[in-house]
C-alpha cells in the first residue's frame, strides 16, 4: 500500500467526487479511478458508495481514512524533521490535553523555547483522556496533559505542580450564587451537565449514581457546555478556570463543598524515541517538575 494511493484515497473522501479530487490533485480521473480500484483490489474490500453525484465511504472507506490520516501526518512529519539541517534546532512538539488553567505551565515551557530555539514549532490539540490517549498511543502527539483520575501506568509520567478545583457554573444570576460553595444537596434535583469523564469523581462527591440525577446533558470540551448553562439550560459541573466568569460573561463559578480537586499530569509514551525539538521539550519539563 502506497503513500501516494492514501494521499490521493483521502483527496476523494474530503473532495466527495473522484472528479474534483482528480482536479486538486492535477491527475486524470480515468487514472485516479483505476488507482482506487487497485487499494480496494489489494485491500480486498469496497472503499466507496458510487452514487450518480458524490461519493460516500463504506464502513472499511471510514476505517481506511481514519489510519490514512494518521499514517500520512506521520510520514509528513518524519520527512519534515529529517529535512532540518545545521546546527540550529527545529522541528515540531505536539501537545495534547484536556481543559485545565494547567496549561498556562506548559505555556511558559514553550515561551521559554520559543525564545531559545524560534524555529521551534509547537501544534496543540484539545481533547478528553480517552482522544489524548489514542493520539498519544498512535504517535500522532508527543505529550498529552491528563486530569484526575485516568490510568497512565503505559506511560512515563510527571505530576505538574498543579490542583484544578471542581465546581459549578451557572447563570450569573442564579439564586445559588448567593452560596460560597455548593454541596450536593444545593444541586440535587436540579437539571446537571456532566463531562463525559468525570463520573467517578461526581459518585464520589454525590455519594450517589448518576441514575438517581437529573442529568440532562454531558459533554467533552466546555465551551459549548458554558453556552448552555448562560441559556439556563443546567448547572454544568467542571473545573474551575477555563471558561470566563467576569462580570460580562452572564456565568459565574462556585467550587464544591466539600472541596474537590484534581491533579494533573504530562504524559509520553514508554521508550519514545523523541525527535530534536521534542527532547528539548521533555528535558525542560524534566528540570521544572522531574
Amino acid at each position: 500500500m502506497e503513500i501516494t494511493a492514501l494521499r490521493r484515497f483521502l483527496m476523494i473522501a474530503r473532495e466527495g467526487t473522484i472528479s474534483g479530487a482528480a482536479a486538486a490533485l492535477h491527475i486524470s480521473q480515468p487514472s485516479l479511478s483505476r488507482q482506487m480500484q487497485d487499494l480496494e483490489r489489494e485491500l480486498g474490500s469496497t472503499l466507496f458508495l458510487r452514487g450518480k453525484r458524490r461519493i460516500e465511504l463504506t464502513e472499511a472507506g471510514m476505517r481506511l481514512r481514519t489510519r490514512a490520516e494518521e499514517i500520512v501526518d506521520l510520514a509528513d512529519r518524519t520527512e519534515a524533521e529529517f529535512r532540518v539541517t545545521g546546527d540550529a534546532l527545529a522541528g515540531e512538539v505536539r501537545i495534547g490535553g484536556g481543559e485545565t488553567p494547567a496549561m498556562s505551565l506548559v505555556a511558559n515551557v514553550i515561551a521559554e523555547l520559543q525564545e531559545a530555539y524560534p524555529l521551534v514549532r509547537f501544534s496543540l490539540h484539545s481533547g478528553n483522556a480517552e482522544d489524548i490517549s489514542d493520539r498519544l498511543d498512535s504517535g500522532r502527539i508527543d505529550f498529552g496533559l491528563f486530569i484526575g483520575h485516568t490510568d497512565l501506568d503505559k506511560y512515563e509520567v510527571l505530576p505538574l505542580p498543579a490542583h484544578d478545583t471542581w465546581g459549578v457554573f451557572m447563570r450569573a444570576d442564579d439564586p445559588l450564587t448567593a452560596r460560597a460553595a455548593i454541596r450536593p444537596e444545593d444541586i440535587e434535583g436540579r437539571p446537571l451537565i456532566f463531562s463525559q469523564q468525570s463520573s467517578r469523581e461526581m459518585r464520589s462527591w454525590f455519594r450517589r449514581d448518576f441514575e438517581d440525577l437529573d442529568v440532562v446533558a454531558t459533554y467533552n470540551l466546555l465551551y459549548n457546555a458554558a453556552l448552555l448553562a448562560r441559556r439556563g439550560i443546567g448547572y454544568v459541573v467542571s473545573l474551575e478556570g477555563i471558561v470566563d466568569t467576569s462580570p460580562e460573561s452572564g456565568l459565574a463559578f462556585r467550587p464544591l463543598e466539600p472541596a474537590l480537586t484534581a491533579d494533573v499530569f504530562i504524559a509520553w509514551k514508554r521508550y519514545q524515541v523523541f525527535s530534536p525539538a521534542a527532547a528539548a521539550f521533555l528535558q525542560r519539563i524534566r528540570e521544572l517538575w522531574g
